[in-house]
């Protein structure tokens, strides 16, 4: 499966960042905006640059015009779509089936919140999107899925609802189990469970939930 490595312009924790990236390589990586700056710090030749280049530094722009093979999607400042959503839409059109998106979290909170819902069109064509920290990882379910304590981000793990209403769900293998529960939009019930097994499951019949694995 094609991998795609995104880097937002949102704060990235660099030590973090390089660890991560010495244990996974991608297939594409693409830069938006801001996160140039990441990618230069980090080591990182982008294959696309995508935005509207309103808060990247022209220092650092310059120095990757200089790169020959790089492909560059400019837009305007006033635009419909954030440059994370840009950068999202050329991931998906390039065929991976992954996605690991850095600097989507922290910094405002109107952005990290537009970032969680940017991975419903992914979900949609059935890639597995998802945005990534040094405490958090997150990404949307709309079927039933296996938890392994020992792949986990984190000791959490926290189940949110995107749309209205996810009908029976059951957990497993959790220290707080379910079973058949139905539950809406703005219920906290499901926030902060844990694998009680070395193994874990949840399952539900319908709807999307928005799935947090996290350590304090």
């Amino acid at each position: 499966m094609r991998t795609c490595l995104v880097i937002t312009g949102g704060p990235i924790d660099l030590d973090f960042a390089g660890a991560f990236l010495k244990e996974r390589s991608f297939h594409k990586i693409i830069a938006a905006d801001a996160g140039l700056k990441a990618a230069k710090i980090l080591g990182l030749v982008p294959d696309v640059i995508v935005g509207d280049f309103d808060t990247v530094e022209p220092e650092v722009l310059e120095e990757f015009k200089r790169v020959e093979h790089i492909v560059w999607e400019v837009h305007q400042p006033e635009k419909d779509e954030t440059d994370t959503e840009l950068a999202l839409n050329r991931a998906m059109a390039s065929g991976c089936g992954e996605i690991a998106v850095l600097g989507a979290t922290g910094g405002r909170l109107d952005h990290m919140i537009g970032n969680v819902h940017l991975l419903y069109p992914c979900l949609q064509k059935g890639i597995f999107a998802y945005l990534l920290d040094k405490q958090n990882k997150v990404y949307l379910l709309d079927r039933g899925k296996d938890f392994f304590k020992e792949t986990l981000w984190g000791k959490y793990v926290s189940f949110l609802p995107l749309t209205q209403e996810i009908k029976a769900i059951t957990l497993k293998g959790f220290r707080y189990p379910l079973k058949q529960k139905d539950i809406e939009i703005g219920t906290s019930l499901c926030i902060s469970n844990e694998l009680t097994e070395e193994e874990g499951r949840i399952e539900f019949e319908d709807g999307v939930l928005i799935c947090v694995e996290s350590h304090d």
